[in-house]
């Protein structure tokens, strides 16, 4: 596990240089066909190194949860090891990793309309009212999601209309996806110097521009099974770019919302990293990391 932007790519695709590892990325945005550059998808070149499960498993118009995600990687899990070889799970969505270690309460599918009228408020109100409205129904969620996390403010009030019950009391109540394996390991790195991770966050933005970011989201905005309020065009990138095309921002403002944007998501994740219970400890650099994790392999 680690931040967007650490190295935990090049790191894995190391790792199945040495040992006998399946890689299982554990990204919600990689799942999505046809959104390679924005969002960091190994090149071809990579895949052919180092194949990878769990990519290009989803049309963008396709919704895919945290518990679609355990149910693949448990499954996933189970075959490679049958076949004597090594799961290694890689990413960055952290819901995505606690949920294959302590399973998810049952939530309700998604509503539609729900979702609509949210968006609704939030065109004529902004998140930041959204968000109030989360805080009086749901608090706790409130106090964990961010005011500028539009996808799970929305979640996250839409649980709360279509059941009358907060998510959090969900969670509290609802019934738990066993764990797949007791003999789970968990490793993280996380970036000592946050400035070099901002300086690597903004040389990657500007190469993945360099690559054509720009006319992938054309391409997108061309087909007619997409819009903007879906989860997938709510992608940091993907979203800023889609506002450039529709002239609500400059190009000098795509580039810049978007690098913060990436920087937030980055603080996000090592917050979720500091809280995690069970984490070995955190390694600061690539090179720490290798080590650390071809001992533990070796075993």
């Amino acid at each position: 596990m680690g931040p967007t932007a650490a190295g935990k790519t090049a790191l894995a695709i190391d790792l199945s240089r040495r040992f006998p590892v399946e890689i299982i990325s554990v990204d919600s945005a990689q799942v999505y066909k046809g959104m390679s550059i924005g969002t960091g998808k190994p090149s071809a070149e990579e895949l052919s190194l180092a194949p990878h499960h769990l990519i290009d498993v989803v049309e963008p118009f396709q919704p895919y949860s945290a518990a679609e995600f355990c149910r693949d990687a448990i499954r996933l899990i189970k075959e490679i090891k049958a076949r004597r070889r090594i799961p290694l799970l890689v990413g960055g969505t952290m819901l995505y990793f606690r949920a294959l270690k302590n399973g998810l309460a049952t939530m309700p599918i998604a509503d539609k309309s729900v979702r609509s009228d949210i968006t609704l408020m939030a065109e004529s109100e902004g998140w930041n009212s959204v968000h109030a409205r989360l805080k009086e129904v749901d608090p706790v969620s409130a106090a964990r999601i961010h005011r500028n996390d539009s996808q799970r403010i929305q979640r996250a009030l839409e649980v709360f209309i279509v059941t009358g019950k907060s998510m959090t009391r969900l969670q509290e109540d609802g019934k738990r996806v066993p764990q797949p394996s007791p003999s789970l390991s968990f490793f993280s790195i996380q970036p000592e110097d946050r400035s070099l991770l901002h300086s690597r966050i903004e040389c990657r933005f500007y190469k993945m521009l360099e690559m054509g970011l720009v006319d992938e989201v054309v391409s997108l905005r061309e087909r007619k099974d997409l819009d903007p309020t879906m989860a997938s065009m709510r992608v940091v990138g993907y979203r800023q770019i889609w506002s450039y095309l529709d002239k609500a921002l400059t190009y000098e403002d795509m580039v810049g919302k978007s690098i913060a944007a990436t920087r937030q998501l980055a603080k996000r994740q090592l917050t979720w990293l500091r809280s995690w219970n069970g984490l070995n400890p955190a390694c600061k650099d690539l090179e720490t990391a290798l080590e650390r994790l071809s001992s533990t392999l070796k075993l």
